[in-house]
């Protein structure tokens, strides 16, 4: 038993370690915001807040914010839907090439988001779709739906139903029987994977590089911009903030999945 414990423990003070050695080069963003010199410094010789000064006065950035913001929840809602149902459709139906279909549903995970760019704005080109709204929306939902598909897909293979035959024994359709049985279950499963939509479609620079342009851009290709030709310091501030409200969702996504595993876990 003590073993047992020293291997635990062990691992455990890796695992720490590990996760500081990849996250703690990202927080040295944090100091240099506060910097108050023309160039990126670390550490900062002098303190400001000129840069966060510099990002709301800027209406680029703003405009790019806002962009981003409406294009996100517009994705977690589509993303959600179509992933919830993509979802019920892969671990409950019986079908022809039902892997195939799975693999097609979780393949832009897997295909490198560079190839993916190059295909959506030869396609979106010839569409019109492109520095448009509607473009940005459909190409991060492609994205963002296999996040949506593999948190509500681990909810739905833990998830009992006899609590669905009970409910339809005792005349709940089918409809009814997802909304007031199935649902509240797997609501922790879903969202957290639309927290995670919205990250994707937030924080996503590599395919917003190929359809933004003067007309629409988002914040991530701004930040790009910014240090394309010369690093402007309002990048780090731009980051810092980011990094905060990306570290609240996730922080969100795991209290979600927490109280997930709590309820599948509690005893009918």
């Amino acid at each position: 038993m003590t073993s047992r414990r020293i291997v635990r423990g062990a691992l455990v003070a890796l695992a720490v370690l590990t996760a500081l050695y990849l996250v703690a080069p990202v927080f040295v963003v944090v100091p240099m915001s506060f910097n108050d010199s023309a160039f990126l410094e670390f550490p900062p010789q002098e303190w400001s807040l000129r840069w966060y000064e510099s990002y709301l006065e800027d209406a680029t950035w703003i405009d790019g914010t806002v962009n981003s913001v409406v294009i996100g929840l517009m994705v977690t809602v589509a993303s959600v839907v179509l992933g919830v149902l993509a979802a019920l459709a892969m671990v409950r139906g019986r079908y022809p090439l039902r892997a195939l279909v799975s693999g097609l549903v979780l393949a832009p995970v897997l295909v490198p988001y560079v190839i993916i760019g190059l295909a959506v704005y030869a396609a979106f080109l010839r569409l019109g779709l492109t520095q448009t709204t509607l473009g940005f929306v459909l190409v991060h939902t492609a994205l963002a739906v296999p996040f949506v598909v593999i948190n509500v897909s681990s909810a739905l293979v833990r998830f009992d139903r006899h609590l669905e035959m009970a409910a339809m024994s005792l005349g709940a359709g089918r409809i009814s029987t997802f909304v007031r049985i199935t649902l509240p279950v797997i609501a922790p499963s879903v969202l957290s994977g639309a927290l995670f939509a919205f990250i994707t479609s937030f924080d996503e620079v590599v395919v917003s590089v190929f359809l933004a342009g003067p007309d629409l851009t988002t914040l991530p290709v701004e930040m790009w911009s910014g240090i394309r030709v010369q690093i402007d310091p309002t990048v780090a501030a731009v980051s810092t903030m980011l990094l905060l409200v990306t570290l609240a969702l996730f922080a969100s996504a795991g209290l979600a999945r927490a109280l997930r595993n709590r309820h599948l876990d509690r005893p009918a």
